[in-house]
C-alpha cells in the first residue's frame, strides 16, 4: 500500500454474526506531491487520496486510490487493492501482505501498467518513543514489464509526544532493466483537531529532490 505521509484511520465495529471482532477504517487525505519511494508520481503536482480497510483478528484487506501523471499511458489514477496479516514474534511485528497496483484506462498496448508486488515489513518499539523498523518487497514483473523489481528500506520513527512525531527513511529500489537508485526521506509529523500534517523532504539520487505537505484524516 502506497502511504504517503500519515494516513489517519479510524476504527467502527460491524455488527453482526462472525463479525463482532470487525472493524473497518477509512482515511483521505491532499499531498503537494504524490511521491513513492523517492519519485513523484504526479509530476510535481498536488494529489487527492483516500482509502478504506477492513480488519479482523491478524487479517486485513482494503482498497486505496490516487490521481497519478500519464506516465506515457495516459493513466490518470492509481488504484491499490492489497491484502495482508499482521503477526509478531517477540518484539517484532511483521505486516506481510500482497499489493496489486492498477491504473485504470491506461494504454496497455506497448506494455503493461498493472503489476504486483509481496512486501514484508518488520519494526520493533526499542523505546516508548524509538521504533525502528525494515521492508522488503518483490515483483516479478515491474511497472511497464521492465522485468523483476526489488526494494529494500530501513526506517525509523520517534515520537516526541502524543502530538508531534519524527521519521525517516533510508532505501534502495532496483528493477531489472532501469538498474537501481537509492532513496531517503525525513520529515514530521503533528496532528491537531482530527488531522495530521505530515511535511517531508525525499530525494532519488539527485534525480528528485522533493519537498511535500500532506494532510490527512479519518473518515
Amino acid at each position: 500500500m502506497k502511504i504517503m505521509g500519515v494516513a489517519m484511520l479510524a476504527g467502527a465495529t460491524i455488527a453482526g454474526a462472525g463479525a463482532a471482532n470487525a472493524e473497518v477504517s477509512g482515511n483521505v487525505a491532499m499531498t503537494s506531491d504524490y511521491v513513492f519511494r523517492g519519485l513523484s508520481q504526479t509530476e510535481g503536482g498536488p494529489a487527492i487520496q483516500g482509502g478504506f480497510d477492513f480488519t479482523h483478528g491478524l487479517f486485513y484487506a482494503g482498497a486505496w486510490g490516487s490521481n497519478v501523471a500519464d506516465f506515457g499511458v495516459d493513466a490518470s489514477m492509481e488504484l491499490d487493492l492489497y491484502v495482508g496479516v499482521t503477526p509478531s514474534t517477540g518484539p517484532i511485528d511483521w505486516d506481510i501482505g500482497i499489493v496489486g497496483y492498477f491504473y485504470p484506462g491506461a494504454d496497455d498496448d506497448a506494455a503493461e501498467s498493472d503489476y504486483y508486488e509481496g512486501i514484508i515489513n518488520g519494526s520493533s518499539a526499542l523505546t516508548d518513543q524509538f521504533t525502528l523498523g525494515g521492508q522488503f518487497a518483490y515483483t516479478p514483473e515491474y511497472f511497464g514489464d521492465t522485468g523483476d523489481g526489488v526494494y529494500y528500506e530501513i526506517n525509523g520513527a520517534y515520537a516526541v509526544n502524543d502530538q508531534l512525531s519524527f521519521s525517516g527513511a533510508f532505501g534502495n529500489q532496483d528493477v531489472d532493466l532501469l538498474g537501481d537508485y537509492d532513496t531517503w526521506n525525513l520529515g514530521g509529523t503533528y496532528a491537531m483537531h482530527g488531522f495530521e500534517v505530515d511535511v517531508r523532504y525525499h530525494e532519488a539520487d539527485g534525480v528528485d529532490e522533493i519537498f511535500n505537505i500532506t494532510i490527512s484524516r479519518a473518515v
